[in-house]
C-alpha cells in the first residue's frame, strides 16, 4: 500500500510563505513590545497606537497565511530576492502606522523615511531633537533597526549566499546573479530545510549578543531605556541614540569600551558564525577582512594622533599624558563606529579635535563609511573583502611589472577569492562610484548645495546616518530638506542596503525565468 504523506508541521508550513510575509508577521508581533513599555511608563496614548497597530497586523498575517496554506511559491529563485527589496520598500509602510498615530506632530512621509531609515540600518533622524520624542517611539526604532540588522543576517547565509551577491560573488565560484550548484530556492524544500537552519543559528547568537551588551551598558551605568537601545544599534550598527549619542549617554568610557569590543562583529561574519562560503579562509587568524580592518582601526587613530601631536606642538599646547590617551581613545573608537557605518562618535572625539587646535576633517569618517565592515554583516559600504580583492590585483600587477613572466602562488589570505574576483569587485566599486554621482547630482538639482548633497549621498548608500551629524561643517537636517529630496535618500538608503548588483539582478530574465 502506498505510503501516506508525511504531516507538514507548523514550522514548515510557515516557511511556505513568501519571505516577506513572514518579516511581516514578526514585525505585527514586535509591536507588542513597545506598547507594553509604553503602558509601563504610563504613555497611554503611544500604548494604544503600537497595540491596534500590531493586532491589526497580526489579524492580517493570520488570513494571509490561511490563504497560502499548501501553496508553494512560483517565483523560483526571483522570490526571495523581491521578499528582501518588499522588506526595505513597502515594510517600513506598515511600521510607520504606530509611529505616525503615536506622534501626530509629523507627516507620514517623514514617519515612513525614518522607518526605512531604521530597517536599512542607516540611522539617519528627521528628529534632531530626542526630547521630541518619548520613550516607546526611540525603543521601537531601535527595534526596527535591530530587526533590519537581523534581516540581513539572515538573507546573507539564505538568500544572498546562493546567489552569490552581497559580497559573494567575489568568493563563489559562479557569476553574479546565479545560484550554486545544489543549494536550493528558499521556496524549495531544500531551500526551506537552508533558511530554518540559519535562523536557528543566528538568532540566539544575535539575540543573546543584544541581551549580553544590554546588561554591560546597565551594569556600566547606563539607563535601562538607552542601553537597549544602543546595544540593538551595536549589533545592528545603525547608530540608533535615543539621546542623540555618546556625548549624553552615562556610561562614560567604560560604556564605549564595552561597545568597542561589540562592534568587532561588524568586521567579519567569522567572528562569530561559519554558515557561508567566508568560512573558507581557514578561520579569524587568516580572515583579511578582520586583519584589513584591524589594521585600519590601529593605523588611522594613530595617524590622527601624530597628526594631532604636531598640530600640539605648532600651537605651543601643553598637553598631559591622561589628555594624549584620552585623544587617542576617541579617534580609534570613532574610527572603528564608522569603519563599520556604526555611526557613533566618541564622546571624547571632540577633545580629540580640539586637543592639537585642528579641526580633524569630517572626510577621514566618509572614506571610512565607503570602505565598510565585512560581508554578510550588518554594515554598509563597500565592503572590507572587495578592498583586499583590489589591493591584491594592484600588488600583482605591481609584482608584474618587475618580474613579467612570474607565477603567482596562492597564500592563506587569497584563497577567498576567486579568479576573477577583483574584476567583480571593480565592477561593483564602479555600480557604487556611478550611484553616488546619480544621487548627488539628482540631490544637488533639487535645491540641496552639493557639499551637503554629496554627504547626504555617501550617508545614505554606505548606510551610516550619523555622518550628517560629524561628516559637515555643520550639521545637516533631513527635517529641512523638501519631500522630493527624502524621497531620493530614502531610494538611496534601499540602494545602499541591498547594493546595486542586487539590485540589477532583480531584472535579469535568468532570474525570472529561474
Amino acid at each position: 500500500m502506498p505510503r501516506a504523506p508525511e504531516p507538514i508541521g507548523f514550522v514548515d508550513r510557515l516557511m511556505q510563505l513568501p519571505l516577506f510575509m513572514i518579516v511581516f508577521g514578526v514585525a505585527s508581533l514586535s509591536m507588542l513590545v513597545p506598547a507594553v513599555f509604553a503602558g509601563l511608563t504610563r504613555e497611554l496614548e503611544t500604548g494604544r497606537a503600537f497595540l491596534y497597530s500590531g493586532l491589526l497586523g497580526s489579524i492580517l498575517f493570520v488570513l494571509i497565511a490561511l490563504a497560502h496554506a499548501g501553496r508553494m511559491p512560483r517565483h523560483g529563485a526571483l522570490g526571495p530576492l523581491m521578499s528582501l527589496f518588499s522588506t526595505f520598500v513597502f515594510l517600513p509602510i506598515v511600521l510607520a502606522i504606530p509611529f505616525f498615530e503615536a506622534l501626530k506632530t509629523t507627516t507620514f512621509l517623514n514617519a515612513y523615511i525614518e522607518m526605512v531609515s531604521a530597517i536599512t540600518t542607516t540611522g539617519a533622524t528627521l528628529f534632531d531633537d530626542p526630547e521630541r520624542l518619548n520613550g516607546p517611539l526611540h525603543l521601537w526604532r531601535a527595534q526596527v533597526g535591530w530587526m533590519g540588522g537581523l534581516v540581513m543576517w539572515i538573507a546573507a547565509s539564505a538568500i544572498l549566499a546562493p546567489l552569490n551577491l552581497g559580497g559573494f560573488e567575489v568568493t563563489a565560484r559562479a557569476e553574479p546573479g546565479r545560484r550554486i550548484a545544489g543549494v536550493g530556492r528558499v521556496g524549495q524544500p531544500e531551500g526551506r530545510a537552508r533558511l530554518v537552519r540559519v535562523i536557528a543559528t543566528i538568532f540566539p547568537i544575535y539575540t543573546g549578543l543584544t541581551l549580553l551588551l544590554w546588561v554591560l551598558l546597565w551594569l556600566c551605568g547606563e539607563t535601562s531605556l538607552v542601553a537597549i537601545c544602543h546595544a540593538m544599534s551595536i549589533m545592528a550598527t545603525s547608530g540608533i541614540s535615543p539621546v542623540g549619542g555618546m556625548d549624553a549617554a552615562s556610561a562614560g568610557i567604560a560604556g564605549e569600551m564595552v561597545m568597542f569590543l561589540f562592534m568587532f562583529f561588524a568586521l567579519s561574519r567569522l567572528t562569530f558564525s561559519s554558515d557561508t562560503v567566508t568560512s573558507e579562509s581557514g578561520g579569524l587568524r587568516h580572515d583579511p577582512e578582520f586583519r584589513i580592518g584591524i589594521a585600519l582601526v590601529i593605523g588611522v587613530p594613530t595617524l590622527l594622533f601624530v597628526r594631532h601631536w604636531l598640530g600640539a606642538f605648532d600651537v605651543e599646547a601643553q598637553a598631559s599624558l591622561l589628555e594624549a590617551v584620552i585623544a587617542f581613545w576617541g579617534a580609534t573608537f570613532t574610527v572603528m563606529s564608522f569603519l563599520t557605518t556604526t555611526g557613533f562618535a566618541s564622546a571624547s572625539w571632540s577633545e580629540a579635535q580640539s586637543w592639537s587646535g585642528l579641526a580633524t576633517p569630517g572626510l577621514i569618517l566618509m572614506g571610512l563609511s565607503l570602505i565598510g565592515g565585512g560581508v554578510a554583516t550588518t554594515a554598509g559600504g563597500v565592503k572590507l573583502l572587495r578592498v583586499f580583492a583590489l589591493y591584491r590585483n594592484g600588488t600583482r600587477e605591481m609584482e608584474r611589472l618587475v618580474h613579467p613572466s612570474s607565477v603567482s602562488g596562492a597564500d592563506p589570505l587569497a584563497r577567498r577569492l576567486q579568479k576573477n574576483g577583483a574584476f567583480t569587485a571593480w565592477i561593483f566599486f564602479m555600480l557604487f562610484a556611478i550611484s553616488l554621482a546619480a544621487i548627488t547630482m539628482v540631490l544637488a538639482a533639487l535645491g540641496v548645495s552639493f557639499d551637503e548633497a554629496l554627504v547626504l549621498s555617501i550617508s545614505s548608500l554606505s548606510t551610516t546616518g550619523p555622518l550628517l551629524e560629524w561628516a559637515a561643517d555643520t550639521p545637516i537636517r533631513l527635517s529641512e530638506l523638501g519631500p522630493w529630496a527624502k524621497s531620493v535618500i530614502a531610494a538611496a538608503m534601499v540602494i545602499g542596503r541591498l547594493e546595486t548588483l542586487a539590485i540589477i539582478a532583480l531584472l535579469t530574465p535568468d532570474l525570472w525565468r529561474g
